[in-house]
């Protein structure tokens, strides 16, 4: 299983300079080499590598290695957009939207991450401790005895697991780090899960298990609320500063959601590991495209990290062997998950569920986290046991 691990990096005054230089030069490349693949409407990284390859090493000084990974970053920021095109995530064809972004090569921000594969960075780390060295390249020669901290049980996954693929050299807040891909062991997966802990994803509640635990997104949204009164402020004042304490808001937003999805999710998965069950949650792949909501709670909509909640609940059960599945969300909250009744107006309001058919009374999410429950045993059949019906219980 891949897993990405942050460290903190040390340097000297001397060091800073050189990585410095190394971002900005290579983001010159990058938005370079952008500008040419997007005249010329190359967009494979094999077919840049043809073309530029000598001429983007020439003229700006880069080694073959560090020159093939800013070829790549390219590329797969094409890729990216391109995909995006084609969900119509830019508007539809003949948008004035769309035609922007069709017409504008992508440019690099001067201190945008830069990929480093084994070959330009090295790691020196020892035993014990939460500290060690990387060896890394820079525009000015290799950098070697690069101080940098982590977490200790980050740095015994590098030590244990190793480096796979690249890592990311990032400059952010003032500070230097290094996002690494390692690739760490999965826990044998329990076969036969005695059942499924369903798990309903919401706004006012972020997340409602089928055992009837909520957890309140009120501190979230209070957080949030107050927050985007804070950006717009800040943005009607249209200064350097301004839009400085507008990045260092936003990170800050983005850690406090993050810390409060680790909490959550490390909570369910430990539930669901105690009892021997899986955990089934919602595909909501698509859903702010999907959702119509009044305009105060769209902002919120557009804030909440869906996705991410949904990932670490992916990694933290596989890491401990818990089964997991996504399923159709489709009228989970209409749903009732005794009669199986289907209707808009079982549910009254946004707490209130009320059955027209056998007339069950109870929260619409802990309903829903019902419903995605008895949906996830079907599912697990079906991924397990495709010609054989489900015998496992929903919880």
């Amino acid at each position: 299983m891949k897993q990405v691990v942050k460290v903190r990096l040390l340097p000297t005054a001397e060091q800073a300079s050189a990585l410095h230089a190394t971002l900005r030069t290579c983001n010159e490349a990058a938005s370079w080499l952008s500008a040419r693949m997007h005249s010329g409407q190359v967009w494979r990284k094999h077919d840049a590598q043809k073309h530029w390859y000598g001429e983007l090493r020439d003229r700006f000084g880069l080694s073959a290695q560090p020159a093939i990974r800013v070829i790549g970053k390219v590329a797969d920021a094409y890729t990216t957009l391109r995909a995006n095109l084609r969900a119509g995530n830019y508007g539809q064809p003949g948008s004035v939207r769309r035609r922007t972004v069709e017409d504008t090569p992508i440019r690099f921000r001067p201190d945008a991450a830069q990929p480093f594969d084994l070959r330009c960075l090295s790691w020196q780390l020892p035993e014990l401790g939460r500290d060690g060295t990387v060896s890394i390249w820079t525009v000015a020669g290799r950098m070697r005895n690069l101080r940098l901290v982590g977490n200790p049980a980050h740095l015994t996954l590098l030590r244990h697991a190793g480096v796979v693929g690249e890592s990311d050299l990032v400059h952010r807040g003032g500070q230097w780090l290094l996002h690494a891909v390692v690739d760490t062991p999965e826990a044998a997966l329990r076969n036969d899960p005695d059942g499924f802990l369903g798990v309903d994803l919401g706004i006012v509640n972020i997340a409602t298990t089928s055992d009837g635990d909520r957890m309140s997104g009120a501190h979230l949204n209070r957080y949030r609320k107050r927050q985007h009164r804070i950006r717009r402020r800040l943005q009607a004042k249209k200064t350097s500063s301004a839009r400085r304490l507008l990045r260092k808001r936003r990170r800050a937003e983005a850690r406090f959601a993050a810390d409060m999805n680790h909490r959550i999710s490390k909570n369910i998965v430990a539930e669901a590991e105690r009892t021997g069950r899986g955990i089934a949650v919602e595909d909501l792949t698509g859903i702010r495209a999907r959702v119509r909501l009044r305009k105060p709670q769209r902002a919120t909509l557009h804030s909440w990290s869906f996705a991410q909640l949904g990932q670490f609940l992916r990694y933290k059960a596989r890491r401990v062997g818990v089964a997991f599945v996504q399923v159709d969300p489709a009228y989970t909250s209409q749903t009732c998950h005794l009669c199986g009744h289907v209707d808009k107006k079982n549910r009254r309001s946004q707490a209130s569920f009320v059955c027209g058919r056998c007339g069950f009374v109870g929260h619409a999410d802990y309903n829903a986290a019902l419903n995605i429950a008895q949906r996830g045993v079907v599912c697990w059949g079906e991924v397990m046991r495709p010609d054989a019906a489900p015998t496992l219980a929903a919880s």
